[in-house]
């Protein structure tokens, strides 16, 4: 094909590009780092990169090779360049996940060497029935589906970041399981049974790049020019990879941002990012930092916010459209209102409106009050892991022996985790007193001789808890469950996050007992399975992670909340460990990308119960004092006057019942919970105990509290 001439290209195909988006299109040669800012039109450059490449430099198509994250952007970038440039060149270069070029280096080292390579496991579920009888010997309880899709991707973590076996046991010490045993018994599985699985796959190929010069000449001398979309997504094996492929000062094109690196999860490693120069001495560093997406106001805050964290490059992100709506703070009086005020947005959208977070449990109470109501929405890909995670199982199983006093299965599961100080031996023997009588196995430890007066108490307040529980409303019955069962103390010990009681009480709001409660999470778990798709809702539900790439005219950031999003707080650089200012910085950036997937308006919520370290950043001035009407940073707003804090009340119903699990606000403690009540010979409530949410447990007298000042707390 005959060669294009330079300026006859640029007038075709760059008239639309700035002066740093042109000068990207033409860095051929050498290493070249692109530094590229949220909506600055990356895939656009890369792609009109290769047709410079191949019209006006002469490259052959064989000689590229273009990688990139997933086989959905592979497929995406060759329409594009398809397009751009199908009618001028009928030979597309190569297009290629980093997993799908490791198996063709597999391939053909295979056929060097005379051997079949390992089969490839792309079956999901036989991995889990692996790890699953795994982890059977390897842990103390029978492992749920939240577990073994834990145990993958930390395996997959090992392998990605290619950690040493003394880090692995490390890890598993950090997250509470024997990793390292897990890991070794999984690999030599696979070997036996001659698998691979992904990982390996990129394992594999990188030990035959480098013990073999023949094989890394070959595909040095076949891809002479390398481009990477995405690079701050790449895991270290994969870019250990890249620059075997590349060496140190070849043809090297890596386009990514570390603003923007959120799969720390899946071994992400934007450290290549950093270190770019050093590794590549001859680099080139291009910064295409023009944001065409979101209005200016929105990249200013953005940008203004990431400047907080230290691990990057400097830079700034520019506005090139003009200033709009300012960021909008929505004053909420508590996490829970944030849904009820969704809803309402939901049913009056009518334009495009996505609501992210950054885990799918966190929007479950909403996807619950927009199935009851009828309001449609649509979501992108949900994790299920909620509902198999071990609290969930945990609260439900409690719950289902309560409704089932005589299911020795489900007591096994939970006994030791309710205070009931019984050991295992004397667990069993109480399920076989209980077959043998037939009575609940909390009676049978009456008739045993093996356990000791105290323990026969915590049996028997263990029952009367169980069959007070039939009574009462879920929400109640799950405050029961954390506080006077232990069960909250059992997590505090574990080290678990209990976050996921949070939702479920949520969800327990809107039911009236403990069996339609049940029927519930089994309801919305049908319906997140097989997702009622509205391709016309204007308003989407997705996670940040999922939302990457894409942009919405209105966005509206859901659980802005400390130890929610993010998930823990540094408070002083000082005193964390480099692991935690890693994780930490990670989660700016995840917030980051959230804000700038909005186009014209961008949503926040202040929540009166909770704090936000990352709004106190975006807005520290406000958040001192915040203000009550236009700044010239942010605008406040009470649309929905239902969900705003209301006016306190000291009126009870006439017919209000005071029951353990009901939220107070007392003028002195502040807010808390009931946690024990006492009742006359009548029956009626006479005396409570309430624990506050400063951890003060206090006695009162009933009604009496109430006529002084004391009030519910609204929800």
């Amino acid at each position: 094909m005959e060669k294009m001439n330079r300026e006859e290209f640029l007038d075709k195909y760059t008239r639309h590009l700035n002066s740093k988006q042109l000068r990207a299109v033409q860095s051929v040669n050498g290493p070249v780092l692109l530094l590229a800012v949220p909506g600055s039109g990356k895939t656009t450059v890369l792609v009109t990169r290769l047709g410079y490449m191949l019209l006006c430099e002469q490259i052959p198509a064989s000689n590229i090779l273009t990688l990139t994250y997933t086989i959905a952007a592979t497929a995406d970038m060759s329409k594009r360049f398809t397009a751009i440039f199908g009618e001028q060149y009928n030979n597309t270069p190569e297009f290629r996940t980093i997993n799908g070029i490791c198996a063709k280096i597999i391939q053909q080292y295979g056929q060097r060497i005379g051997k079949e390579p390992f089969e490839l496991i792309t079956d999901e579920k036989l991995t889990a029935r692996i790890l699953t009888d795994i982890l059977v010997h390897s842990m103390s309880e029978y492992p749920t589906e939240s577990d073994v899709k834990t145990a993958k991707t930390l395996i997959t973590y090992c392998k990605n970041m290619m950690l040493t076996q003394d880090e692995i046991e490390r890890l598993g010490e950090q997250e509470g399981i024997p990793l390292r045993k897990i890991y070794d018994t999984y690999n030599d599985y696979l070997k036996k049974n001659h698998f691979m699985d992904y990982d390996d796959q990129m394992i594999y190929a990188y030990r035959m790049l480098r013990g073999s010069a023949e094989l890394l000449e070959f595909y040095r001398e076949k891809y002479q020019y390398i481009c990477v979309d995405e690079a701050q997504d790449t895991s270290k094996i994969q870019h250990a990879i890249i620059g075997l492929l590349a060496g140190k000062n070849g043809n090297l094109f890596m386009v990514g941002d570390e603003d923007q690196s959120i799969y720390g999860f899946r071994a992400a490693y934007p450290e290549a990012l950093l270190h770019f120069e050093e590794d590549h001495p001859e680099a080139t560093v291009l910064v295409m930092d023009q944001n065409y997406r979101s209005n200016a106001k929105i990249v200013a805050a953005a940008d203004m916010f990431i400047q907080h964290n230290k691990a990057r490059h400097e830079k700034h992100m520019v506005a090139t459209r003009e200033a709009d709506t300012d960021i909008h703070y929505i004053e909420l009086r508590s996490r829970s209102n944030q849904y009820s005020y969704l809803a309402k947005v939901a049913k009056d959208c009518n334009r495009e409106t996505a609501v992210l977070y950054r885990d799918n449990e966190s929007v479950l109470p909403l996807i619950d009050q927009l199935d009851r109501q009828g309001i449609p929405y649509g979501m992108k890909n949900i994790d299920m892991g909620f509902f198999t995670h071990r609290i969930v199982t945990d609260v439900t199983n409690i719950m289902r022996f309560a409704l089932d006093p005589y299911n020795g299965e489900l007591f096994l599961k939970i006994y030791f985790k309710c205070q009931t100080y019984l050991k295992k031996k004397q667990a069993e023997e109480l399920c076989e007193i209980s077959t043998q009588r037939h009575i609940p196995i909390l009676e049978a430890a009456e008739y045993s001789d093996n356990i000791s007066s105290m323990v026969l108490g915590k049996c028997r307040a263990f029952g009367t808890h169980l069959r007070s529980m039939l009574k009462e409303a879920p929400d109640k019955v799950i405050f029961r469950i954390e506080t006077p069962l232990g069960y909250g103390e059992y997590l505090e010990r574990n080290n678990m996050d209990d976050n996921k009681l949070f939702i479920l009480k949520q969800l327990a709001y809107q039911e009236v007992s403990m069996a339609r409660f049940l029927f519930r999470l089994e309801e919305l778990q049908a319906i997140l399975k097989n997702p009622k798709k509205d391709e016309k809702s204007p308003f989407m539900l997705s996670t940040i992670h999922s939302s990457k790439g894409l942009e919405y005219d209105r966005v509206y950031l859901l659980d802005v909340c400390d130890g929610v999003f993010p998930n823990q707080v540094i408070r002083s650089n000082g005193s964390a460990t480099p692991q935690e200012r890693k994780e930490f910085e990670e989660e700016r950036r995840l917030f980051y990308v959230g804000m700038t997937r909005a186009k014209n308006e961008l949503y926040l919520f202040r929540l009166g119960d909770s704090g936000s370290h990352f709004l106190k950043e975006m807005n520290p001035v406000s958040e001192k004092k915040k203000p009550t009407k236009k700044t010239g940073r942010a605008i406040v707003e009470k649309p929905y006057s239902a969900f705003a804090n209301p006016k306190p009340a000291n009126v009870l119903p006439a017919d209000f019942e005071l029951a353990i699990g009901e939220r107070i606000i007392q003028k002195m403690y502040g807010a808390g919970t009931v946690s024990d009540v006492d009742y006359n010979a009548q029956g009626k409530a006479y005396r409570f105990e309430v624990t506050f949410d400063s951890g003060l447990e206090k006695l009162f007298m009933f009604p009496i509290a109430f006529k002084t000042g004391m009030r519910l707390e609204e929800r």
